[in-house]
């Protein structure tokens, strides 16, 4: 059997010797593991790197997910498809542990496969497949599509990441201190601890902790308990025993309201994410407290080390070299993906991130006569470039992310990138001169593409949600676009807050760009020294062991 030293390969330091096991569905943690969709990923794939740095006694509990998330190409017409592609990894270790977790009462087969620390520098991470010999074809394919459409599939996958991640825990002889739950998605753990520990509820709250993501009702998963029950979601538990033990009511399973009442702690991602999340579940009896922990970025991983050295040098000509160059190998991709050439020196516009209707990427297109004058003024011309992953079965989102496909094609300083993943969002941040965020307001929980666009000498053009306001000072060391009334429909808040993002963009960014460079390194500095350590991700790991796991 493998043992903890093979695992680890190293030794934690004193200050973090709790052991700590963190489930999560999905981990970026390099671009050739391709096994996450969006910011949930990015956070888990930084917590494991910062958490190597700093020698954590903490592991990684993942899926390997066979297509990934789904590889963003191209129809005939260049509009965004789909594409289910095989992926492989020699890079992983096979010790050979292969066991069975009840999933619809059957035994359903789970290999599990060792990502090394010393492989892309993170904790080490246990990543679980069933697309194995040993299944039939159905069970085969749970572990196939991250956030698979079918809702018994989605079932089976926090079965398989919940229970069996904590059945893997046990065969391997390492007993967690604390199991942390990054978002709901493994919350089956709790209901295999429960059995574990003799059914004992508050065996179960003195090793758990959770961390939650979703500023919304919707967004939060929940199913019908006697489908749960039929897929042995409950482990051992009846459906009257589990509304019994948890107080719940209802026929719908909240997995964040059970999360929030088996673990002995919760957090929210931002200090307005915690107190949204502490108004939307603070009436339920018996939940936990919540706190915040602010999300972030494990620089090591993001910065572009010679804008690093200028930074560190205050040398404003080799700040505005280095930027230029980056500029460059981001406008190859532009070349190739759309034919068009971009301009260095010309003020360039990025919209990057998880692509979602709330995040509202085309609103710098609502007034379409602004937009025109935004993108025709020779005198002083901009260049936009959007990206991002919508949801394979977001038809909304994906037509809206074709949309402006279709209504830039005309504009040679406009383009849409697709194959958003790590690769493309490090070239985005570091080629950005602005870094656009506008999102409806308390719908981002923290957001942190921005974060790591800081890091590469981008400037936040901003509304204030998620981690924003821990950070900004407008004018100082980013944008802030003003926020409409919270009084008003949504309607009349999108249309208010798109004027107001083409006032600040109008009217301040872009004439501080190309009439005062020396204010707009100021900026640009300024911005780049304050992510940093507050919205680095050594701070975030070492406050999880302050404030969940050692508290």
């Amino acid at each position: 059997m493998i043992t903890r030293d093979d695992i680890f390969g190293y030794t934690p330091d004193d200050k973090y010797k709790t052991t700590v096991a963190y489930f999560s569905m999905e981990f970026a943690v390099d671009q050739a593991l391709k096994i996450y969709s969006g910011g949930l990923g990015f956070l888990a794939g930084s917590h494991l790197r910062s958490a190597y740095e700093l020698k954590q006694n903490l592991l990684g509990i993942g899926m390997l997910w066979k297509y990934g998330y789904y590889d963003q190409g191209r129809d005939g017409n260049a509009l965004m498809k789909p594409e289910f592609i095989e992926k492989q990894y020699s890079f992983l270790q096979d010790p050979g542990i292969v066991f069975t977790v009840p999933v619809h009462d059957s035994p359903v087969h789970v290999k599990a496969y060792l990502l090394k620390p010393e492989t892309f520098g993170s904790a080490p991470l246990f990543l679980l497949s069933t697309d194995i010999p040993e299944n039939d074809e159905q069970s085969r394919t749970i572990t196939r599509q991250l956030y698979d459409p079918n809702e018994t599939t989605r079932i089976a996958q926090s079965i398989v990441l919940g229970i069996g991640g904590a059945m893997l825990l046990d065969i391997l002889q390492i007993e967690p201190q604390v199991y942390h739950m990054n978002e709901g998605h493994s919350l089956p753990l709790n209901f295999y601890l429960f059995a574990k520990h003799n059914n004992n509820l508050d065996e179960v709250r003195k090793r758990v902790v959770f961390t939650t993501h979703t500023p919304e009702m919707a967004g939060n998963e929940e199913h019908g308990y006697g489908l749960l029950k039929d897929m042995s979601f409950f482990y051992h538990m009846q459906e009257h025993e589990v509304r019994s033990v948890l107080g719940l009511e209802g026929d719908k399973f909240n997995y964040t309201l059970a999360a929030l009442k088996f673990a002995r702690k919760a957090n929210g991602v931002s200090k307005i994410h915690g107190e949204v999340a502490r108004q939307m579940w603070g009436s339920n009896p018996g939940i936990c407290e919540i706190t915040s922990i602010t999300n972030a970025q494990n620089k090591t991983y993001w910065k572009d080390d010679a804008l690093e050295t200028a930074l560190s040098k205050k040398n404003d000509t080799a700040i505005t070299q280095r930027k230029k160059e980056m500029k460059r190998q981001l406008f190859k991709t532009v070349a190739d993906q759309c034919g068009k050439l971009f301009n260095e020196d010309t003020l360039t516009i990025v919209w990057a991130r998880r692509f979602a209707g709330y995040k509202r990427a085309d609103m710098v297109m609502y007034d379409w006569d602004r937009f025109l004058n935004l993108v025709n003024n020779p005198d002083r011309p901009v260049q936009i470039i959007w990206a991002g992953k919508p949801y394979p079965e977001d038809y909304g989102a994906i037509d809206l992310f074709n949309q402006i496909i279709s209504r830039v094609k005309p504009f040679a300083n406009c383009a849409v990138l697709t194959g958003y993943e790590l690769g493309l969002s490090a070239l985005l941040k570091k080629g950005a001169d602005v870094w656009l965020n506008n999102p409806r307001m308390y719908r981002e929980a923290s957001g942190t593409s921005g974060m790591t666009a800081a890091m590469n000498g981008a400037i936040n053009v901003s509304l204030p949600d998620g981690w924003v306001p821990e950070f900004a000072k407008d004018k100082e060391n980013c944008y802030v676009i003003h926020p409409a009334d919270n009084q008003l429909s949504t309607e009349e808040k999108d249309a208010q807050e798109a004027r107001n993002l083409m006032d600040t963009l109008e009217n301040v960014v872009v004439p501080t760009y190309y009439n005062d460079q020396k204010q707009w390194l100021s900026i640009l500095k300024k911005g780049a020294s304050d992510v940093v350590p507050a919205f680095e991700a050594g701070r975030m790991v070492k406050e999880y062991y302050e404030i969940m796991y050692n508290s």
